[in-house]
C-alpha cells in the first residue's frame, strides 16, 4: 500500500505501515500512473530513497486530477435510495430511484474534471441559485485505463438536493459545477479496497462548533466496486484512466443547508481525512 500526494514540487510518496516521511518520485506524471499497469512498481522506480520529508502541508496539495474524468454512481445505499426519493416526491418522480436502487444497471453520471475538482483544503462550492446544498461523502475508486482498479481515495461529491427534487433531469445541473467535487488528499495505490467494516464519517463544523455528524460503513454499500466500474467502461475509452465515485449513505436532516464558511470534514477509514472549506 502506498499513499501517492501530489503536490507541487511533484509526486510524493508515502508507505503508511514503514514510517511517515515523504519520498519524492522525480520524473513521474500524474497521468502515468492511470496508464500503468503496475502504478505501484512505476513509482517505487522513480523514488529518491536518500530525500526524505515531513508530510506535505495542505497548501502544497494539488488536485488529484489531470486527465482523468471523474464519474459517480448513485443509489447505491439504501438511505441515499430514502432521501432521493423524498427529494423527488414533489415532482412525482420518486419511484425512479426505487426502481434504480432494485434495478441490474446502476445510475452512473458524469461528476467532474480537472476543471471542476478543488484540491484538498481548498474551498468547495454551493451553487448560489439553490437553496438545499449537502456534501456527499464517499469511497472513490481510482481506475486505469485498462479498466484495473488500482487505488482508492475519501471524495466529496457536492450536491444541490432542491435542484435535482424538482425534477430528475436537472441532475448535472444539481451535481457538475466549478467547485463541487473533491478528492483526495491522498491517492492510496493498493491491490485490494478496504473491507466492509471500514467507517465513513461525515463532520460539518460552523463557527467552530459541529453542526452535523453522521457514520456509515462500506457494509452498506449495495453494489460490488467491480459491477460499478464494469458498467462505466462499457462502450467507453478513459485514455488517463477515471475515478468512480460509489455512492453516499449519509445524507443530513432535510432542514440541513451548507453555507459559506462551513468546515467539510470526511474520513473513510484510515485514509488522511479530507478537508474542505464552503466559498
Amino acid at each position: 500500500m502506498i499513499h501517492v500526494y501530489r503536490t507541487r514540487e511533484g509526486l510524493a510518496i508515502r508507505r503508511p505501515h514503514d514510517d511517515t516521511a515523504l519520498r519524492r518520485c522525480p520524473g513521474v506524471a500524474w497521468d502515468e500512473l492511470f496508464r500503468s499497469e503496475d502504478p505501484a512498481g512505476l513509482l517505487m522506480e522513480a523514488v529518491d530513497h536518500d530525500g526524505r520529508g515531513a508530510p506535505p502541508d495542505i497548501d502544497d496539495l494539488l488536485p488529484l486530477v489531470v486527465g482523468q474524468e471523474v464519474w459517480a454512481a448513485g443509489v447505491t445505499y439504501y438511505r441515499s435510495r430514502t432521501a432521493r426519493m423524498e427529494e423527488a416526491e414533489q415532482a412525482g418522480g420518486g419511484s425512479f430511484y426505487d426502481r434504480i436502487y432494485a434495478a441490474e444497471r446502476p445510475e452512473l453520471f458524469f461528476k467532474g474534471n480537472a476543471r471542476t475538482v478543488v484540491a484538498p483544503g481548498a474551498p468547495i462550492r454551493i451553487r448560489a441559485d439553490a437553496s438545499w446544498n449537502v456534501p456527499e461523502p464517499e469511497l472513490v475508486l481510482a481506475v486505469n485505463a485498462a479498466g484495473r482498479i488500482i487505488g482508492y481515495t475519501a471524495g466529496n461529491d457536492v450536491s444541490s438536493r432542491d435542484i435535482e427534487g424538482e425534477n430528475p433531469l436537472y441532475l448535472p445541473q444539481a451535481k457538475v459545477y466549478d467547485g463541487s467535487c473533491s478528492l483526495g488528499p491522498a491517492l492510496v495505490i493498493a491491490d485490494e479496497l478496504p473491507d466492509g467494516s471500514t467507517p465513513i464519517q461525515l463532520t460539518i463544523t460552523r463557527a467552530d462548533a459541529p453542526v452535523f455528524q453522521g457514520e456509515t460503513s462500506l457494509a452498506e454499500l449495495k453494489r460490488k466496486p467491480e459491477e460499478l466500474v464494469s458498467y462505466l467502461y462499457r462502450e467507453q475509452r478513459f485514455p488517463d484512466g477515471a475515478y468512480l465515485m460509489t455512492g453516499t449513505g449519509i445524507v443530513p436532516d432535510d432542514d440541513f443547508t451548507l453555507q459559506s464558511g462551513d468546515t467539510v470534514l470526511i474520513r473513510v477509514g484510515t485514509l488522511p481525512a479530507l478537508t474542505n472549506t464552503v466559498a
